[in-house]
């Protein structure tokens, strides 16, 4: 079983993009998430209400199969995002804004208990952080053609995102200041990847 890695963080931090980097740089395997493949997202955006609880049902289940499956490589395998940033940060946003009520947001948290069960939980946590005036000129420029949180809601999300990192005790975290583009740079990334790979190889395999 290969070792899972998790980048998380806010609404247009860079989780994808520091992904694809690290896998080209490190030659991980890539997870990642395409929302608008996801059969929910539009009737979602169309009707935030009624089609929350199925969207996120979704997610939960989709994230929980991408990391069975990257789990079967003997390479480490990076996600941007993942299952438990899907619960944690958009579920509860989800919940907070009233588009899951509450008997909805507890069948999401068994599901995501459950599955979290099932599965062994990631290997590192990659935070990623900058401050939210360069977030939301990250979420502005990056031209998604469906986005279901909006710029207003970043604020929301990065206090649901220092609610829950910080508590997580059962998982290495590797903070990362992602404020300036230079954390990308190739002498970056290298380093990265090389304390990285001391982390989880302090890690015992699941």
């Amino acid at each position: 079983m290969g070792k899972l890695i998790t980048i998380v963080g806010n609404s247009g931090v860079g989780k994808t993009t520091l992904t694809r980097a690290l896998c080209q740089q490190a030659g991980y395997v890539t997870g990642i998430e395409e929302p608008a493949e996801r059969p929910f997202q539009y009737q979602f955006a169309r009707d935030l209400h009624r089609y929350a609880l199925a969207n996120q049902i979704d997610f939960l289940l989709f994230r929980a199969n991408q990391e069975r499956e990257l789990r079967q490589f003997e390479e480490t395998a990076v996600q941007d995002g993942g299952l438990d940033q899907d619960f944690y940060i958009f579920t509860r946003h989800f919940h907070e804004r009233a588009y899951l009520s509450t008997a909805e947001f507890a069948l999401c948290q068994q599901l995501h208990t459950t599955l979290r069960q099932l599965l062994p939980p990631p290997d590192l946590i990659i935070w990623l952080q900058a401050p939210l005036d360069t977030i939301a000129t990250r979420y502005r420029q990056r031209g998604r053609p469906l986005e279901i949180t909006q710029l207003g809601d970043l604020a929301q999300l990065e206090q649901l995102m220092m609610s829950w990192l910080p508590q997580e005790t059962a998982i290495p975290i590797l903070q990362i200041d992602a404020r300036h583009a230079d954390y990308l740079a190739r002498a970056q990334l290298e380093a990265l990847q090389q304390q990285i790979e001391h982390m989880i190889t302090a890690v015992p395999t699941h």
